[in-house]
Order: structure tokens, then sequence, then C-alpha cells
């Protein structure tokens, strides 16, 4: 049996409950994929993005109705070694992987504020293009559950809102094309066990601008949300999995305000014609 073929059934046997069983109850749950969707899975090269192409594959061979996909890497300006570990491990994994240039890092490298946020805007618009260059209707990114909770805590921290990584969304700026993220609910210490049980080795984060600034990496606000839910969790297993829900559970008759398109809307502006009980 040729190895890829191991590395797929591990998916469904050893990793059935861990990382199987989530994909699918986010696709079916979230309805992130339809009859005769076509859709771009998007790979960066990382551990995150190959999984949900292999998942994406399985489902696509074994799902209940047919959909179109196309594996694409965008090479924002790898390092060669970075590019060569990509179209290994995409012939390693049996994956017809379609790799194209863009200059982004170039750009971004020499950039002091913000280069991380600029960076990832540009990505998002060239694979945007690439996507309806393509005719697809649905764009698939590799984002897991512990984006999500991460996310989450770094909104409500620094950026004084609650607001999480939706499994979809609709794109603003290109009409017609859909994101959606089929790891939603699969966590990275599984997706981590399913490579090293599979004996793969992915790159981390190529950026030339963390290549070049190891400190800043070390000490970003990501890793900073990632220990201290691992602290919490030391005391209470169950809170990263409690935040995720509470985005599933949001009580507005408690909350002070909220906001949806951009407007603001207070407590107050129905306060006097609600009728309450005290939860506190």
């Amino acid at each position: 049996m040729e190895n890829y073929k191991e590395i797929e059934r591990s998916i469904i046997k050893k990793y059935r409950k861990d990382i199987w069983a989530k994909f699918i109850k986010a696709v079916i749950d979230y309805e992130l994929i339809k009859e005769n969707d076509k859709i771009m899975v998007c790979i960066s090269g990382g551990k995150d993005s190959f999984l949900l192409a292999k998942c994406m594959e399985e489902l696509q061979k074994h799902g209940k109705f047919p959909f179109e996909l196309h594996y694409v890497c965008m090479n924002p300006g790898y390092n060669e070694k970075n590019k060569e570990l990509i179209l290994a491990n995409a012939k390693k994994l049996n994956i017809p992987l379609e790799m194209f240039e863009s200059d982004i890092f170039g750009i971004v490298e020499n950039i002091e504020k913000s280069p991380c946020y600029l960076c990832a805007r540009m990505r998002r618009g060239c694979l945007y293009n690439k996507a309806k260059e393509l005719g697809c209707n649905k764009i698939a990114l590799g984002h897991h559950f512990n984006d999500v909770i991460e996310t989450t805590l770094l909104s409500m921290f620094y950026g004084s809102e609650v607001k999480t990584m939706m499994p979809k969304l609709h794109s603003e700026n290109f009409e017609g094309l859909e994101l959606i993220r089929p790891l939603h609910m699969v966590k990275e210490e599984d997706i981590i066990s399913w490579a090293k049980y599979n004996n793969l080795e992915f790159i981390n984060c190529a950026c030339k601008f963390t290549e070049k600034n190891k400190d800043e990496e070390e000490n970003s606000k990501r890793k900073e949300m990632k220990m201290l839910i691992k602290r919490l969790k030391e005391t209470n297993p169950n809170v990263d999995y409690n935040i995720y829900k509470a985005l599933d559970n949001v009580n507005l008759g408690c909350v002070i305000g909220t906001k949806k398109e951009g407007e603001y809307k207070s407590f107050l502006e129905e306060y006097e014609n609600v009728t309450g009980v005290d939860n506190n």
C-alpha cells in the first residue's frame, strides 16, 4: 500500500473521533459544503492546511453529493527550502497542488507598522483573485479550534469586543465568494498528533519578517493567549470548549450593547419595554 493511503486511513480510523468526526460535524452543522460547490482549498504549507486538503479529498470521494476541489498554494516569497518542502509534502500526500507566485513578503518586509496585518490582507486578496480565476465559489482555509479560541480572547483583551473566527462568511469585496473553515472544531493538539504519527514534517511560519525578528514572534499576542489558555486548563480542563460554546450561547438580554453591520445598539433602547428577572 502506498504511504499516502496509510495517511488517509489514519484520518478515518485512528483519528476518527478527534479529527474526522469533528471535521464532518462542522461541515454539517454549519452547512459549509453544498452540492456542486467549486471549492479552492488553500494550502499554506503547514500541518493544518495539508490535513484540511486530505479531509476535503476524503469527503469528496465518499460524500453524499458531488462537489469540485482545486488545491492551491500561493507562494508569497518562501525561501527555496520551504518551497521544496511544500511541493514534496504535496507529492507525498498525493495532492495535485498548483503553486502560483506573488511577491508579498518582499513588499511587506520593510514595512515597520503592522506588517502581519498588511501581509494577511494582501494574501487574502491574492487568494480571492485566484479563486475567481478558477471559477470557484468557495475558499477553504485550515483554521482550527485553537485559532478560534485565541482569536476570541484577542478580540476581548486587545480589541474591546466579543468577536470570533466564524466557520463561514461572505467575502466583502468579491461578490459570490464564500470563505469556509471546515477544521473549526478540530483541536491543534490532534493535528500535531496526526502529523507525528505519520512522520510528516511541515513548515511553520515561513514569513521573512518573523525569521528576522524571533523575539517579536516569541512575544506575540497570539502566543500570549495560547499560554493563558494552557494555564487555565490546568484548573479547568474544559475552559477552551466552554469559551467556544459561549459564542454559540450569547444571552442578548444580559449584555450592555451589541453591534451589527457597524450599528451599535444599547440595552437601554428596549429596557423600559422588557420585564426581566434578576439573573445575578
